[in-house]
C-alpha cells in the first residue's frame, strides 16, 4: 500500500466564545488540514493547528514541515511497513510536533481502513463511548460562574477551568464562585497553564483544600520545563498534579514519571507527534500505574476524533478533554466522533469514519 499523494489545505473557523487561558485567547479556530492518499485509493485525514505559545507551530511551518520533509520522506513508501514509517517520521525532523501528527493520524486512518475496521478498533478496542468536559475560559469571577452553570444545563459534570492569569487570589474566588453555583456533585478540574510559581501553587491549591472546593485535580501549575517545581507542588498538596505541557515526548515522560513529579499526565496528539509517540507515552505511564486524560488543542472534528479514537483504545486513558468541537461556530466535517451532550460516540464506517470536509470557500473534500 504504498503512498501516492500527500496534500494539505487552510481552514479557519470562529468560535462561539473566546478560548481564554493563562497562555492566550482564541476567537478563530485556524488549521491544517492533511489528506494522505495511497494508491489502493484508500485515503486518510489529519490535522494541525498552530498554538505558538505551546507546541511553536505556525500555519506556515506546519506547511513547510509537511511538503519540504515529510512529504518527501513518505511518498513512495509502503505503509504497512508502518514501524519504519512511524520512526522515520520522528527522525527526518526535529521538533515540528503538531506538522508530524497530523500526517501520524492521516496514517492510521489509512491503515485501519485498509484494515477494514475503525480506527479505536484497530489501535486496541477498549470502549467505543467516552464523555468529555467542558472548559471555562478565565475570565472575571461572575462571567465564569455564569459560563458554568450554562455548560452543566447542557448536560456536562466536568468542569476544566482555566486558571493562572492575574493574581491568585482571583483563582480562589473565581473557583469558590463556580462552586457555590455548580453545587457540590460537579466534578471540577483546574487547568493553570503554567500560571503559577512553585510556591504560588502550593498556597493556592492549599487554600483551596481548606476551603473544600473538592478540585479533582490541577493541571500543569508552573512553567513546563520546571519538573522541580512540578514535583515540589505534587509532593506538598492532597489534591492530584497533572502534567501537560512538560510532556511532549516519551523521554520528558519517563523523565517525570521516574521523579514522581506528577500525578496524572496529560497526553496529546499535538504534543506527542501523533499516535505513534502517544502509545508510548500512555504504555509508559501504565507502567508506572499513572493514568493518563487524552486531550487536545483548539482544533475541528478531524484532529478531536483521531485523539478520541487513540483514547478510546486504551484502557490508561481515563479522562478525556475534547470538547473543542462544541465551540465551533460551524461545523466543517462530516462523520468522525458523535456528541450527545458530554457523551462521545464514533460514527459508523471504518478509520475515523470522516466522510466529507468543507473547506471556507465551499470547496468540498471528499473521501
Amino acid at each position: 500500500m504504498k503512498i501516492e499523494k500527500i496534500e494539505t489545505f487552510r481552514a479557519a473557523v470562529p468560535l462561539t466564545k473566546p478560548f481564554k487561558t493563562a497562555l492566550r485567547t482564541v476567537v478563530t479556530a485556524e488549521t491544517v488540514i492533511v489528506k494522505v492518499t495511497c494508491e489502493n485509493s484508500i485515503s486518510g485525514w489529519g490535522e494541525a493547528p498552530p498554538t505558538l505559545v505551546i507546541t511553536g507551530d505556525s500555519l506556515p511551518s506546519i506547511e513547510a514541515s509537511i511538503h519540504q520533509v515529510l512529504k518527501p520522506f513518505l511518498i513512495g513508501k509502503n505503509l504497512l511497513n508502518y514501524e519504519v514509517i512511524f520512526q522515520g517520521i520522528q527522525s527526518v525532523l526535529v521538533g515540528n510536533s503538531s506538522a508530524k501528527a497530523a500526517v501520524d493520524m492521516a496514517l492510521y486512518d489509512c491503515l485501519a481502513k485498509h484494515s477494514r475496521l475503525p480506527l479505536y478498533q484497530y489501535l486496541g478496542g477498549y470502549t467505543d463511548e467516552m464523555e468529555t468536559d467542558f472548559t471555562v475560559s478565565v475570565n472575571d469571577v461572575r462571567e465564569m460562574g455564569e459560563d458554568a452553570v450554562s455548560y452543566i444545563q447542557q448536560g456536562f459534570n466536568v468542569l476544566k477551568v482555566k486558571v493562572g492569569l492575574g493574581d491568585s487570589a482571583l483563582d480562589i474566588d473565581r473557583i469558590r464562585e463556580i462552586r457555590s453555583r455548580v453545587g457540590p456533585d460537579i466534578k471540577i478540574r483546574l487547568d493553570a497553564n503554567q500560571g503559577w510559581k512553585p510556591k504560588e501553587a502550593v498556597n493556592v491549591i492549599g487554600k483551596m483544600e481548606d476551603l473544600g472546593l473538592n478540585i479533582e485535580l490541577v493541571e500543569q501549575p508552573v512553567k513546563a520545563h520546571d519538573i522541580e517545581g512540578l514535583k515540589q507542588v505534587t509532593d506538598a498538596v492532597e489534591t492530584p498534579i497533572m502534567a501537560d505541557e512538560s510532556v511532549f515526548t516519551p523521554k520528558q515522560a519517563f523523565d517525570v514519571l521516574k521523579t514522581r513529579s506528577a500525578d496524572l499526565i496529560n497526553i496529546k496528539l499535538m504534543k506527542a507527534g501523533g499516535i505513534y509517540q502517544a502509545s508510548i507515552i500512555n504504555q509508559l505511564a501504565e507502567i508506572c500505574g499513572v493514568e493518563c486524560m487524552a486531550g487536545s488543542m483548539i482544533e475541528t472534528r478531524i484532529g478531536i476524533t483521531a485523539a478520541a479514537h487513540f483514547a478510546a483504545a486504551k484502557k490508561n486513558i481515563t479522562r478525556f478533554d475534547f470538547d473543542a468541537p462544541l465551540m465551533l461556530a460551524k461545523e466543517i466535517v462530516e462523520g468522525g466522533v458523535r456528541y450527545s451532550g458530554r457523551k462521545m460516540t464514533f460514527s459508523e464506517g471504518n478509520g475515523l469514519g470522516i466522510s466529507d470536509v468543507l473547506l471556507n470557500d465551499g470547496e468540498v473534500l471528499a473521501k
